[in-house]
């Protein structure tokens, strides 16, 4: 049998047999199912980026407010490695602060919201409340001359979304989100860095499959309320939505189609644990899945992989496990005309933390652009309000 050999042509001589034995398989020349089998992966381990060991250029006093949701432990990591100095914290809830405190030290905890609103010396407000209220948090952060970042989503309603545009017009302040899916992924930043270097060329198309695992015995009564969270498009999209928005370097963009669901989880109405979209830009196309069905078995909170599509290759990221069998995360697949390479990336620095402090200090948008931050926003808010609702009943 040659490597030339047709699969179509080898299916139908064998078949009359009525099945191929095992033997048979096993001395079959692996490219007599392979047309155009893969020449071989380079292995690269990707650099650092920047200095590792550098020591911020700035530093900047903040505060935390709301513990609701743990992502502002590595908010405020991000912070700290930028230059930033806690000097307080606010919450009511006696657990969150006794965690923050065990990793962050005895951190003094303001009687009230309002006094670190009103200490001058503080110029940041890292914030993770309830979804439902980080908005406002933020109008009132920046109308008292501080800047502002928040958890995602930051933003849950098409009113908000305005009033906060209003505020940082008016202001001139900083409101940031978090996007950690992105900014805080080592193979998302390298990817951004490939991207700009035109290393697939033109961006086509972003793909977006982020499942999370619900762990719904921790979880509090209201991240089962859509009204509370924002939405399954909303809440956990703004990540993905983010992420089309900067590969494809739209400017404008708009909502396709989208669809939500709840497939699993009758005793929670107002949960939703299946969505996905699709976006169009000036700079390319976008489709975006997310649900809350990871199972245990994996042993991480989800496979996120995005994919991004370019005129002269793409680039796949397995960005927390790869089930092939890679340690760790921050893997990077690149497929040019060239060959095909397989990048660590887990010795990338991350640069959002030393670019934040430094736009906070110098009145610039390069850790994150403050108009692509909010049509991110966006997207997911026209996506979730105008979502067609499924119902699954087979």
């Amino acid at each position: 049998m040659t490597n030339s050999v047709d699969r179509r042509s080898f299916l139908k001589a064998t078949g009359s047999a009525g099945m191929i034995s095992a033997g048979m398989i096993s001395a079959t020349p692996g490219t007599a199912f392979a047309e155009n089998a893969a020449g071989p992966v380079v292995h690269e381990v990707a650099a650092p980026g920047m200095d590792p060991d550098a020591k911020p250029e700035h530093t900047i006093k903040f505060a935390v407010i709301g513990l609701d949701h743990y992502h502002i432990m590595g908010m405020t990591a991000a912070v700290q490695r930028g230059g930033g100095q806690l000097v307080s914290l606010y919450s009511t809830n006696p657990k969150a602060i006794a965690d923050f405190r065990k990793r962050f030290g005895d951190v003094k905890l303001a009687r009230s919201e309002d006094e670190i609103l009103n200490d001058p010396s503080i110029q940041l407000i890292a914030a993770a409340p309830i979804p439902d209220q980080r908005a406002a948090l933020g109008i009132r952060a920046m109308r008292h001359g501080k800047d502002y970042l928040s958890d995602k989503p930051a933003i849950i309603s098409l009113e908000q979304l305005a009033e906060v545009r209003k505020a940082i017009k008016e202001t001139g302040r900083i409101f940031a989100i978090m996007y950690s899916e992105r900014l805080e992924v080592k193979a998302a930043i390298k990817a951004g860095q490939l991207v700009k270097a035109g290393a697939i060329g033109r961006v086509v198309q972003t793909v977006n499959l982020a499942p999370h695992k619900v762990n719904d015995i921790t979880r509090p009564d209201w991240f089962w309320d859509a009204a509370r969270y924002g939405g399954i498009l909303c809440d956990i999209g703004s990540h993905q939505a983010d992420q089309f928005v900067y590969y494809t370097g739209s400017t404008v963009a708009d909502v396709t189609a989208s669809q939500i669901a709840n497939a699993n989880y009758p005793n929670h109405p107002d949960f939703q644990d299946f969505g996905d979209m699709m976006l169009h830009g000036n700079g390319g196309a976008g489709y975006v899945r997310v649900d809350w069905f990871t199972p245990d078995g994996l042993g991480v909170w989800g496979d996120g992989r995005l994919f991004i599509l370019g005129t002269e290759g793409y680039i796949e990221l397995r960005k927390y496990v790869d089930i092939s069998g890679r340690k760790g995360g921050n893997h990077l697949f690149i497929v040019d005309h060239k060959q095909s390479r397989y990048m660590d990336c887990s010795e990338v620095v991350l640069p959002f933390g030393p670019q934040f402090v430094a736009d906070i200090v110098n009145r610039t948008h390069i850790a994150q652009d403050q108009d692509q931050t909010l049509l991110a926003t966006e997207l997911v808010l026209k996506a979730q309000k105008n979502a067609r609702r499924l119902h699954f009943t087979s």
